[in-house]
């Protein structure tokens, strides 16, 4: 089963090197933490190395999920693929063997589309304004939440601009679980930051 907590951290290879992070030993810090489900992200790294720091990672990470590369997550033994509107679908990454899926949606027809994969949870954003994607989809704010709920009870994440200051707001608008990049990498100590936001999913 997949272990979907309230924060789902986004191991962003790029921005944790820009940030002078070990993503290993904040990988591992986060699972101490009690988060099982965290997801690689490596847009730039060639197959080689996005498979030796999956590797790596899956050896300290619960439930490992790759972002885009279904094949990386297969060899590395991961828990699942994330997969993107221009990725591989979901149906195929489930038919190479993929064990988990979950798939971004950015409307509403997208929603709808992605519920016929059976996916393990969906992503819906970007909720708020965000700068970790060079070219990103319009903003759906915080009341997109409810419609997409209603067309997908299963595990729903949301993604986008997410940090300390909104996180409640997310959760309390039906999102099971925020994901979280930028707000983490530049913390000073991602760990404890997370845990911060683990504190606030309590009292929310």
């Amino acid at each position: 089963m997949l272990r979907l907590g309230p924060l789902y951290p986004i191991l962003d290879a790029e921005l944790a090197a820009a940030r002078g992070h070990d993503l290993l030993a904040c990988a591992k810090r986060f699972a101490g933490l009690g988060i099982g489900i965290q997801q690689l992200r490596a847009k730039s790294l060639e197959g080689g190395a996005f498979l030796r720091l999956a590797d790596g990672l899956r050896a300290v990470v619960p439930q490992l999920i790759i972002n885009d590369r279904a094949d990386v997550a297969l060899l590395a033994g991961a828990a699942g693929v994330h997969v993107g509107q221009n990725d591989l679908p979901a149906a195929a990454a489930r038919k190479m063997g993929c064990e988990f899926v979950g798939v971004s949606t950015h409307n509403l027809e997208q929603v709808r589309e992605a519920t016929q994969a059976r996916p393990d949870y969906l992503a819906i954003g970007p909720v708020f304004s965000t700068a970790s994607k060079v070219k990103p989809d319009p903003v759906v704010g915080v009341q997109f939440i409810e419609p997409a709920r209603k067309l997908w009870p299963g595990p729903l994440v949301a993604i986008g601009g997410i940090g300390l200051s909104n996180c409640r707001a997310v959760w309390a608008a039906g999102a099971d679980a925020v994901a979280v990049i930028s707000a983490l990498w530049d913390a000073l100590d991602p760990a404890a930051e997370a845990e911060k936001f683990l504190t606030a999913a309590q009292n929310t």
